[in-house]
């Protein structure tokens, strides 16, 4: 009995002694890095609504071109000067010397083209976008020296000089705000007639003149015409000379050949000149029928707006991914250090707030330009997030902070909007500096020891 009763009381303590505390769960055991998992996929979330908000700017952008092309289409198409074209039409005859029914067409370029005049730009309104036009006026003048028929087999005697045609090609004839006048070989007339879709300059101008086989034929055509967007120009000359003139500050100097000598004018607009030789582009002077190239050599200036208000809100939505993921990674440094959880909803409506900038960006350049929607919806996005995150820690000095973490980056982001060739540079060496802020940051965070107090914790 006494044996028992010295034995029984062990028993309890040999029971208790053989208690194994039970292994932790991964879940508890790996806290953090399932926590920075669920960041990493609500960072991916967020491309969702991003990639939404890029197709809107893309669509505005083409409502845009929409309105332009109708306003355009209303005042006067771009406009491209093509030509003049001295038309020789004859006929022709077999080896045999008979003439044939045939009729043919010979056409010839001029040995000297010179082009003087200036553009006016005018911006009109429809609704909330401004469209660009434009005035101009236009002298071209010229040789055409002694016409080489015999490079062509063609015999004087089979042309019909009476026939003879001057083509100018303009691609909006309907742009005409005056009488298309002709001074050739010192006689005035006229330019009465249009063309459309002919196979050598789609549209244009033609007037008949007055030819003969010994003779050269100087040339002055004055045209005055409105037109949109661009103004183009063919080198049909020899040797083609074109000097434009135009109070507008933003050109584009676009087409086969750049303008040789470009210079600011005391309104802040340019003054430009081409000389395009006859080695510079690979045209026959003169050739049989509708064949040639010119349209392939055009060149000339365009009128661009300065500020592309749709296309600088578009590369602003194409750094959300990196954005967004920034400020997650803040907010998480933030929460790792300060011991204080956030919930994964709670990044999620952050990340709402900085996805609903780009909307708020995009709607409002429409009306005050891009620059001034940028800082308001910078204000606002980050003053909604401030309070928000003061809520959240209680503290009004974890919100500054991150407030003027926020802030930093959408500066830097504005930065590297403003920049085209030196973006992708500059973006580099801030993605870079950045990591590196993480890492210096985060040098004395242990956190396996993070991942034990929190498993402590959860015990007691």
């Amino acid at each position: 009995m006494d044996s028992f009763s010295e034995e029984n009381p062990q028993q309890p303590q040999q029971h208790y002694n053989n208690v194994r505390p039970k292994p932790p769960k991964f879940t508890e055991s790996n806290k953090v890095l399932i926590k920075a998992a669920i960041i990493a996929v609500l960072i991916f979330l967020m491309l969702i609504p991003s990639s939404f908000i890029s197709s809107l700017v893309k669509e505005r952008a083409e409502r845009q071109d929409e309105v332009m092309k109708d306003v355009s289409s209303k005042w006067a198409l771009p406009q491209v000067i093509n030509g003049p074209i001295l038309i020789l039409p004859y006929i022709e005859t077999d080896n045999n010397g008979n003439k044939t029914a045939i009729k043919k067409k010979a056409y010839f370029l001029p040995d000297r083209l010179n082009i003087n005049g200036n553009i006016q730009p005018q911006e009109r309104k429809r609704s909330i976008y401004a469209v660009t036009l434009y005035t101009s006026d236009l002298s071209l003048s010229g040789t055409f020296n002694k016409l080489n028929l015999a490079s062509l087999n063609i015999m004087p005697e089979n042309v019909q000089w009476s026939e003879a045609q001057l083509l100018i090609g303009l691609n909006d004839p309907s742009g005409l705000e005056d009488e298309a006048m002709l001074n050739w070989n010192n006689i005035d007339k006229t330019i009465e007639s249009t063309v459309t879709e002919n196979n050598i300059i789609g549209n244009g101008l033609v007037t008949n003149i007055a030819c003969n086989p010994t003779e050269n034929f100087n040339f002055n055509i004055h045209l005055k015409f409105k037109g949109s967007e661009y103004l183009y120009f063919t080198p049909a000359g020899k040797t083609t000379s074109v000097n434009i003139q135009s109070p507008w500050e933003n050109p584009k100097f676009d087409g086969k050949y750049l303008a040789a000598n470009n210079t600011k004018t005391a309104n802040g607009g340019f003054n430009s000149q081409w000389k395009i030789p006859q080695t510079a582009r690979v045209i026959s002077q003169s050739w049989i029928e509708d064949r040639t190239n010119l349209a392939s050599y055009a060149f000339g200036v365009r009128l661009i707006q300065p500020i592309d208000t749709y296309a600088k809100t578009d590369r602003a939505v194409k750094y959300a991914l990196l954005f967004i993921g920034l400020s997650f990674t803040i907010f998480f440094f933030i929460e790792i250090l300060q011991k204080h959880q956030i919930h994964p909803l709670q990044y999620f409506l952050v990340g709402i707030a900085l996805t609903v900038f780009y909307t708020l960006l995009l709607s409002l350049s429409e009306y005050t330009g891009f620059n001034i929607a940028y800082a308001i919806a910078v204000l606002a996005t980050v003053s909604l997030i401030g309070l928000y995150v003061w809520n959240i820690f209680k503290t009004g000095k974890i919100a500054l902070g991150f407030t003027l973490a926020l802030s930093a980056l959408y500066g830097y982001i504005f930065f590297l909007i403003q920049l085209q060739d030196y973006a992708l540079l500059f973006g580099s060496i801030g993605l870079f500096f950045v990591v590196a802020l993480v890492m210096y940051s985060s040098r004395k965070v242990d956190w396996y020891q993070i991942g034990k107090k929190e498993l402590n914790l959860n015990r007691a």
